[in-house]
């Protein structure tokens, strides 16, 4: 299978795979900069040349790149939106420099615009940043809680959105399936009932087919409380059982499972990652 956490880009760039691979990882996903802030430092041509080199060495694949939190596409401040739509543009351009895989983008809030509103303004902003990159990589869209007033906790949202890029780009839009936020939206996916129930809806609205990655995460808050809690694999409220189900299902065993589980101590990601190996394999 392909497994793999999130890991940092400190330092040089190129260190994230020695770190992947210090995991024994197939896979990992980065910040292509600082995810908090707006300005990002240039990508330096040698290192961005040292971490296809390294990449290719430790036979790593696939490299998942993560948007950074401040992007709204959805927002109605249309000083926001311009904003974020030239970083969503510079990021894409960032990760195909690095030969990315994927890029994973969350759906941003309309805030008190509503649903409707929020998915016509993320589709515009994906077309313009497909124009405007021409990326070479997959922009995969990433299912959320539903806290506040963001978009995306519901498939259909989702499918929308591909539907509404596709027809206006011609450009294949996929998906990203958090398993912490599929639960806490409403979704028991610890149950092997509550499995089949979500992905049974995805399947009948953006499509099982558009998952390419799955953001492998127990969860820390309650199911259906629709708050953001990451925890560790089979410490949470989905459980060892139910985050099992998950990676051995037959249908999502083309994804590739990345951990953005807690990082509190130094050994946090080495043990999170037995945990899913030992999954697979009992």
């Amino acid at each position: 299978m392909k497994l793999g956490v999130h890991v940092s880009i400190a330092g040089h760039i190129y260190e994230a795979v020695d770190r992947a691979a210090a995991l024994g990882c197939n896979a990992f996903q980065i910040f292509s900069r600082n995810p908090r802030g707006w300005e990002a430092l240039a990508l330096v041509p040698a290192d961005v040349e040292e971490f296809k080199r390294r990449r290719k060495d430790k036979k790593i694949s696939p490299v998942v790149v993560h948007i950074p939190y401040l992007i709204n596409l959805c927002s109605g401040d249309d000083a926001l939106w311009k904003k974020s739509l030239d970083a969503y543009i510079e990021d894409i351009k960032r990760a195909d420099a690095l030969e990315a895989d994927y890029f994973v983008t969350h759906l941003g809030s309309p805030k008190d615009k509503g649903r409707d509103y929020g998915v016509e303004r993320f589709s515009k902003g994906i077309v313009e940043a497909v124009t405007g990159a021409k990326p070479k990589l997959m922009i995969l869209l990433e299912n959320t809680a539903g806290g506040g007033d963001s978009i995306g906790s519901k498939f259909e949202d989702i499918a929308e959105i591909m539907k509404n890029v596709k027809a206006k780009t011609g450009v294949d839009v996929g998906m990203c399936l958090d398993t912490a936020h599929t639960f806490e939206a409403g979704f028991d996916v610890g149950t092997e009932e509550g499995l089949e129930t979500a992905l049974k809806k995805i399947d009948s609205t953006a499509g099982l087919g558009k998952i390419k990655v799955v953001h492998f995460n127990d969860s820390l808050s309650e199911m259906g409380s629709h708050n953001d809690r990451h925890w560790h694999i089979g410490k949470g409220k989905i459980g060892a059982g139910g985050l099992k189900r998950i990676v051995t299902h037959p249908k999502l065993k083309d994804c590739a499972f990345i951990l953005e589980t807690p990082k509190e101590t130094e050994d946090a990601d080495k043990k999170n990652l037995a945990a899913v190996r030992k999954m697979r394999k009992d």
